[in-house]
């Protein structure tokens, strides 16, 4: 809380319908990151007392499914607050409402930007954490800033042409009126749902399994999308580990007129194959082929090491292995293994 009363937590409840199930039997992500990106709207334009885009969603693990008929929780807090910005820890939680203790499904950073009427930032009050668990989430933001920034600037430098040889699809349609947010724009919750809904078709199609999102990162909003504009959702297969698949996605769109396209959002999401019972299964290796493929797969590589040095995180188990050798390596060559 700050002087003036304002309180830096908005908690969204509802009801998971049979509408909001998705090809794995439960609610997708792309649903999930859609209510995701409604809480934090909520608590940051009651922080902000003015209208507030998306900006940058981080890292967001689905460790269990919600599912149909779930009592639905949305925490959004904001953690930390720049000039203009505010850094919203989201936290998703579900279970059965007739009764027992509500179980976490998902957590993540949520950045966004209070604009003025002429669509500029403008500055917003600055939050000043009181007890040790704010303190706590505060510092855990500010590490996060710099593996955010090396996750944005490895994402900025590639590039995505037709040299690349591995599984590919791209979604094509209108942005509709029924895709509107509070600002006349596209949600950006909606967006995240297309994002999910492209993961889904490119990774199934590799692997002729139904999928489910575990992991989505570093989504960045470039521009505004606007209502009756084209929108493109290009998902193409970077990387595969044992069982998970990296999709990266890109999202354009542009005046229906025009012929250009312009990118809005970008950003990686892990697709895992499921059985019939909903066991994750392993899925087959994928070799890159051309000089594109190689940087793409070396790119997907960085990522994850990346974002193992985040609070919290660390390498997933099939690079584990890999890192140890490195460090073997380096100590029989009488160097000091990293720590």
């Amino acid at each position: 809380m700050t002087a003036t009363g304002t309180s830096n937590s908005v908690t969204l409840r509802f009801l998971a319908a049979p509408t909001d199930v998705g090809h794995s039997g439960s609610v997708d992500a792309g649903t999930v990151l859609e209510w995701v990106d409604k809480a934090a709207y909520a608590a940051a334009v009651g922080w902000a007392k003015s209208y507030c885009v998306t900006a940058y969603v981080g890292n967001i693990h689905f460790a269990d499914p919600v599912n149909s008929g779930d009592m639905v929780e949305v925490e959004a807090t904001i953690v930390y607050t720049g000039r203009s910005s505010m850094h919203i820890r989201t936290v998703v939680s579900s279970g059965d409402p007739k009764g027992g203790p509500a179980t976490m499904r998902s957590q993540c950073m949520v950045i966004f930007v209070a604009v003025g009427e002429d669509g500029k930032p403008i500055p917003v009050q600055q939050f000043e954490p009181a007890t040790p668990d704010e303190i706590e989430q505060r510092d855990h933001a500010l590490a996060r800033i710099k593996v955010r920034e090396q996750i944005v600037e490895a994402m900025n430098r590639q590039e995505y042409t037709d040299a690349g040889t591995a599984e590919r699809v791209t979604l094509r349609f209108m942005a509709a009126p029924t895709d509107v947010n509070w600002g006349g724009k596209v949600h950006g919750g909606i967006v995240m749902k297309w994002i999910d809904e492209a993961a889904y078709v490119c990774a199934s199609r590799y692997c002729g399994r139904d999928t489910v999102a575990v992991f989505s990162g570093g989504v960045r909003f470039y521009r505004p999308l606007l209502i009756g504009h084209v929108v493109e959702v290009e998902a193409r297969l970077v990387y595969t580990g044992t069982k998970g698949m990296h999709i990266a996605v890109h999202v354009r769109s542009g005046d229906p007129k025009g012929g250009e396209l312009n990118l809005t959002t970008y950003c990686l999401t892990v697709m895992v194959a499921r059985d019939a019972e909903g066991n994750s299964v392993p899925v087959p290796a994928w070799v890159p082929v051309s000089d594109e493929d190689k940087r793409l797969h070396a790119h997907a590589r960085e990522l994850l090491e990346i974002r193992g040095t985040a609070p919290g995180n660390r390498l997933p188990n099939h690079l584990l292995g890999q890192a140890g050798a490195r460090r073997a390596a380096g100590q029989d060559a009488g160097q000091a293994a990293p720590a």
